[in-house]
């Protein structure tokens, strides 16, 4: 089963329909190093297709939660191996953003702590990010002479706005979980001691919610950033009746009949009861 398939430099766990990716270089803050975005990148692949992931969970070991790049195995290591750098390269923008940001389900980054550098890549990709009260951030790239790279220079334009981007980007300082949600970087902040707990909450209702109706949603929300009124009105209409024909639980119709005819559904408040598809024996999807 690939959520429990073992890796060297990362856990993968998986309980009632929530699979959660660790980071797992506690010694080097879990620093991505090209193994670990080796590991990230097949994780990835194997859990888009995974009946029982429904939420993907990511989180880092120990008292961070990604420092960014490995200075030593990333960079260091693979100066004058343009072979090298290049497989590098693509691996890491593979899961960190085209992989993550795409993944056909509900995605959580669980910020248990320091977040730097490269690691914004990933924090940005994931739908939402729940961060500890102690966790700290920074793009500490200017402090040793070079560009916030990679892809993170144009992340931050997904999430930050320009002042706060530009500030933290130029000055390198460091800042807050507090700063973070205030600047939309995440989502929102709670006490490291209920860090999880609030997370799993979260993961738990996405896993009850349809997952088709989740996957349209998620698609519909980032493609519409970059269209005109116009092209987006065209896009959710279509992607409304791509929705109907994917969705073999009807959820739409089961909604509406709970709600007009069997009374027992109030929208707003809970998700409808979902029912198993008529072709298949169970509802798990």
């Amino acid at each position: 089963m690939a959520a429990r398939k073992s890796y060297e430099n990362i856990r993968v766990d998986n309980a009632d329909g929530i699979t959660t990716v660790t980071l797992n270089r506690p010694d080097k803050r879990n620093a991505m190093s090209p193994a670990l975005d080796a590991d990230m990148l097949d994780c990835i692949l194997n859990l888009e297709g995974d009946p029982d992931t429904r939420v993907l969970v990511l989180t880092g070991a120990g008292e961070a939660w990604s420092a960014g790049m490995d200075l030593k195995l990333y960079f260091r290591a693979l100066d004058g191996d343009p072979a090298g750098r290049t497989k590098a390269e693509w691996t890491t923008h593979q899961w960190r953003w085209y992989r993550l940001y795409n993944f056909p389900k509900p995605t959580i980054a669980m910020v248990n702590g320091y977040c730097f550098g490269g690691a914004f890549t990933q924090l940005v990709a994931c739908d939402i990010a729940i961060a500890a009260d102690t966790a700290c951030f920074g793009l500490s790239e200017i402090n040793w002479g070079v560009i916030p790279g990679g892809l993170v220079s144009k992340v931050l334009s997904v999430a930050m706005n320009y002042r706060d981007s530009m500030y933290y980007a130029l000055s390198g300082e460091n800042f807050s979980a507090a700063d973070a949600a205030r600047m939309g970087l995440v989502t929102k902040v709670v006490p490291a001691d209920r860090l999880k707990d609030e997370v799993m909450k979260l993961a738990k209702r996405l896993s009850e919610l349809n997952p088709e109706a989740l996957r349209a949603t998620k698609q519909a929300v980032k493609t519409v950033r970059d269209m005109s009124m116009d092209q987006a009105h065209e896009y959710l209409m279509a992607k409304a009746g791509q929705l109907a024909f994917r969705d073999k639980e009807n959820g739409y119709a089961t909604g509406i009949k709970q709600f007009i005819d069997d009374k027992t559904y109030r929208p707003g408040l809970q998700p409808y009861t979902r029912q198993a598809p008529a072709n298949s024996q169970t509802a798990k999807s």
